[in-house]
């Protein structure tokens, strides 16, 4: 994730470090490990595309979490215990992203009755942490190690939401370029 911003560029500075601020003080959770995932999540969708990486196997890009969700289930195309752990992954950031981020999204997505949206009736809340619960239980070889941190994010998945909500807050209160053109560019 986020390969493609320098590990000393300035924005993953600024977002590890509001990041790392606001779980320690504002929510009193100092989990090292969940605040790196969450930055390195937060920088690696300040790339629009990376949002909506996942594809099916014709090659077409997913934008529902809905279709995401088919393309995750094993019997019906994921084709491989990798392919769907990669698939819960990317549902459990994006939902979380989404819902912690940009919840006026979703909320314009209600109001304005999208039905025929997949995701109208779709809990972000609920499929997030089912989907980061999925990714905890690959309890073998190389994903081993990843088991506490995935369970962590869904056991703690709205604490999560109000984290990134004050992460929000503050890059809204500094007008950063990079995430002002991330939200014109999901809210038009």
């Amino acid at each position: 994730m986020a390969e493609s911003v320098p590990e000393y560029h300035p924005l993953r500075q600024l977002v590890t470090a509001l990041t790392e601020r606001t779980f320690a003080q504002k929510l009193r959770w100092s989990d090292i490990h969940v605040v790196r995932y969450l930055s390195n999540m937060l920088v690696d969708f300040t790339h629009v595309d990376h949002l909506y990486r996942i594809r099916n196997g014709k090659g077409k890009r997913l934008d529902e979490v809905a279709d995401m969700l088919l393309e995750a289930d094993l019997l019906l195309n994921a084709g491989s215990f990798e392919r769907e752990r990669e698939v819960h992954r990317h549902i459990g950031d994006l939902t979380l992203f989404m819902v912690g981020i940009f919840p006026e999204f979703l909320k314009r997505m209600k109001v304005r009755q999208w039905i025929h949206h997949p995701d109208f009736l779709m809990d972000y809340v609920k499929v997030g942490k089912h989907s980061y619960r999925n990714v905890s239980e690959f309890n073998y070889g190389e994903y081993k190690q990843f088991v506490p941190l995935f369970r962590k994010l869904s056991d703690n998945f709205e604490l999560c939401i109000i984290g990134l909500g004050y992460v929000k807050d503050a890059l809204d209160r500094l007008q950063h370029a990079e995430y002002q053109q991330a939200k014109r560019i999901l809210l038009t």
